[in-house]
């Protein structure tokens, strides 16, 4: 409905019925929707009723839940607690209240009046390296990178990223070692000179239900610490 509105001019109830293959019972519930949402719907009741967006209104990319801007914001908390040095969960927050209706705006500023996140922060992480992993695992790309294990050891693997993960308050990669043949975990933090690099990718399938699983197993026990 927002879609049909937003490309201009009256609409007729019954015409939005049509389109929307709905009952214009539900025309109007949803018009009253959008209205708590904030978005300026324009309607004339009665026999032959239309709905229209007032003219020149600057439209809410977002049509969020209250529920849904409770989770973000509560996430958004827990991420700037526990990296005070990053300022990322904090932009990102600023930027969410700006194209947040007056309603959910109100949510947002009360969920983060009201909540206080004290659990003890993980290891900082560097979100530059994660998103290049994430690219690499939607992407089908390979990743190599210089490594220093537990020991100091320094040596330069080429991997196909599986999953990142946090675990007792560290952050790890799990991937295919190449150069191994077989499944690794490292910690992000002693992963330097990231590249990645197209090539024949038919990756290999997780041999275990979960990554759960595969900690507490033998099989798991092989790690990169």
């Amino acid at each position: 409905m927002l879609a049909l509105l937003q490309s201009g001019g009256q609409w007729g109830g019954r015409e939005l019925a049509d389109q929307l293959q709905v009952s214009e019972r539900t025309v109007r519930r949803d018009a009253m929707r959008l209205r708590d949402l904030g978005y300026d719907v324009r309607s004339r009741p009665g026999p032959g009723g239309t709905y229209a967006l007032r003219p020149g209104m600057k439209i809410p990319p977002l049509l969020l839940t209250a529920d849904e801007v409770s989770t973000i914001i509560t996430s958004l908390l827990v991420l700037e607690a526990w990296s005070p040095d990053d300022a990322t969960a904090v932009t990102a927050c600023a930027k969410l209240e700006q194209v947040l209706p007056r309603k959910l705006k109100q949510r947002a500023a009360a969920v983060a009046l009201s909540t206080q996140v004290s659990r003890e922060p993980p290891a900082s992480v560097d979100w530059n390296l994660v998103g290049t992993i994430a690219d690499a695992v939607a992407t089908s790309l390979r990743v190599t990178f210089d490594y220093t294990d537990q020991h100091g050891r320094r040596s330069h693997r080429t991997i196909e990223p599986y999953r990142h993960f946090l675990r007792q308050q560290r952050w790890y990669l799990i991937a295919y070692d190449l150069m191994r043949e077989d499944w690794r975990i490292f910690r992000l933090d002693r992963v330097e000179e990231v590249a990645t690099f197209p090539g024949p990718h038919d990756p290999p399938i997780f041999p275990w239900h979960s990554i759960a699983d595969w900690l507490t197993s033998d099989f798991g026990a092989t790690c990169e610490h």
